[in-house]
């Protein structure tokens, strides 16, 4: 592709969704999905007013977060039999998950996975991701054909990113596709002139989505389309719709997002034109 053509998508948003996340619990949280049904039922909802990629995190029979490879396989199997989104596991999973788990999450084969460029302060915790783990993630994904989603929690990471390509070469598909991370306590902001600082260390021919955690989920999602990126909505970033007003479900974040991005007139991008933006593979 030369430079003067445009990628697949450059016209159009893709839009993610991320409907439960590792860190809201069920007893808070009613209508956050937990079980397989919901999950799928949620996933079906967002298809349908606009999502084309689904970023999984799975709770077990408790309703508590887990990296169960079972279930993961047929979290994976299911959304597959009855959507059409790109599936997309976390490999974060929960603070407190170990190393081996989170590499284990790709042997259930999503079409992408998460790849975190950094360790960060979570809130209260840190969420740790030392240099070899990042590097070992990214070689799993180039070995099983996962499309990698950088998640770029502070601008220094992308940095990292740089020298990851450098020295382990491209993604899986080849293209570089990060998605900035903003508002998390401990993380960069969520705002405008974050995301234009970001966008400044982005490597060339790189997409992005942008996501904003609580009060900065507008904010971050007016600057993302306004510098021609991509959008990730969810509870898991967002349990709050307006001021004093609880998420009634994730299709509602979703179609906020959908019609921001018509009104942008970059409308949202079908999961086919997503698969070849992001250079996902039909195989797994």
């Amino acid at each position: 592709m030369s430079p003067s053509t445009p990628r697949p998508g450059a016209h159009g948003t893709l839009i993610t969704v991320a409907p439960t996340g590792a860190e809201h619990a069920k007893a808070d949280v009613p209508n956050l999905p937990v079980t397989l049904d919901e999950l799928v039922s949620t996933a079906r909802d967002c298809e349908r007013v606009g999502a084309a990629m689904i970023h999984v995190h799975i709770r077990g029979a408790d309703a508590r977060p887990t990296l169960d490879l079972g279930l993961l396989k047929e979290t994976v199997a299911a959304l597959r039999e009855q959507t059409g989104l790109v599936v997309q596991l976390s490999t974060g999973g929960a603070v407190t998950d170990p190393e081996s788990d989170r590499l284990r999450v790709l042997d259930a084969l999503p079409d992408s996975a998460s790849c975190t460029m950094g360790t960060v302060n979570f809130g209260d915790d840190v969420f740790l991701n030392r240099w070899e783990f990042v590097v070992e993630l990214h070689k799993r994904m180039c070995e099983r054909g996962i499309v990698p989603e950088y998640e770029i929690f502070d601008i220094g990471q992308l940095a990292s990113l740089r020298r990851l390509l450098d020295e382990h070469g491209a993604p899986a598909g080849g293209h570089v596709h990060v998605d900035l991370v903003m508002g998390v306590p401990g993380g960069m902001p969520g705002d405008a002139e974050t995301l234009v600082a970001a966008l400044r260390a982005i490597p060339d021919g790189a997409t992005f989505s942008a996501t904003g955690i609580g009060r900065t989920s507008l904010p971050v999602m007016f600057a993302a389309l306004a510098a021609g990126g991509h959008l990730r909505v969810g509870m898991e970033d967002t349990i709050s719709y307006a001021r004093g007003e609880r998420v009634k479900d994730n299709a509602q974040l979703v179609a906020r997002a959908a019609g921001l991005a018509r009104i942008a007139q970059r409308p949202p991008l079908p999961a086919a034109e997503v698969r070849e933006l992001l250079s996902v593979s039909t195989s797994n």
